[in-house]
């Protein structure tokens, strides 16, 4: 298991739900944090909860659909001085439900690969150089499970996007210390995925970011959070790097 301590981590969509889990919990291991949401004010309170633990921490925004604001955001965090480690893509849009799913509009794609492809791969693109240089990096893409769905065919899709070209581009990693993961979260109470769901978003950790901290190489994997739930980072580890990566 690698040790993250003192290492900068980016969490996109980090206000809330399972991006503010994740950002405290990755504090508790010692990581300083980078905290993304569409305002600085939005991760107002969570920075000053985090630096309470003695670690650094700071807000960047940007609105995920507009790609000159996410242009933005990368020079703020290249100015600030912070090498970023970790990425967590974690912010994504569900963008409806469409009973009548042969009337799906356009812009339920458009938009939904904006915000669940194209930017968290934008923000991988500006990085990954970096990475490869100083001889480190994990980046953590959440996906979903979701299938056989056509009422949700814009988000389905987007994820399915974003499942391929981290596998893709993990395969070209292989030989360095940087490391591209995918984490389903399950279905869970957040705004995304609405007060029905059968699973807490406490039950994503430590699965959520599990792939931060795996230290075998292997990219590709795609590790699903609710079968770490309860488990202690070490043995959650264990297990994740057991499994099959897809090359």
């Amino acid at each position: 298991m690698v040790d993250l301590k003192e290492k900068w981590v980016l969490i996109t969509g980090a206000s809330r739900g399972i991006g503010r889990l994740s950002a405290l919990f990755l504090a508790e291991q010692g990581c300083n944090l980078i905290l993304h949401s569409r305002t600085k004010e939005g991760t107002k309170s969570l920075v000053d909860e985090i630096q309470a633990k003695g670690v650094n921490a700071f807000s960047v925004s940007a609105e995920l659909s507009n790609l000159d604001e996410v242009e933005a955001m990368l020079k703020a965090i290249d100015e600030s001085g912070a090498q970023v480690d970790v990425i967590l893509n974690n912010a994504g849009l569900q963008i409806a439900y469409r009973t009548d799913y042969l009337a799906t509009p356009d812009e339920d794609y458009s938009k939904s690969f904006l915000i669940n492809t194209i930017a968290p791969m934008k923000i991988c693109y500006h990085f990954l150089p970096k990475m490869i240089a100083n001889g480190f990096g994990r980046i953590v893409n959440t996906t979903s499970g979701i299938a056989l769905e056509a009422e949700q065919a814009g988000y389905s899709a987007s994820k399915a996007a974003l499942n391929k070209v981290t596998i893709d581009l993990g395969f070209k990693l292989k030989g360095t210390d940087v490391i591209m993961s995918l984490a389903d979260p399950g279905w869970c109470r957040t705004d995304l995925g609405g007060p029905n769901a059968p699973n807490a978003p406490e039950s994503t950790i430590p699965g959520i970011v599990v792939g931060a901290f795996i230290n075998d190489g292997k990219s590709g994997r795609i590790f699903g959070a609710q079968a770490f739930t309860g488990m202690t980072l070490e043995d959650a580890v264990k297990k994740a790097e057991s499994m099959d990566a897809p090359y």
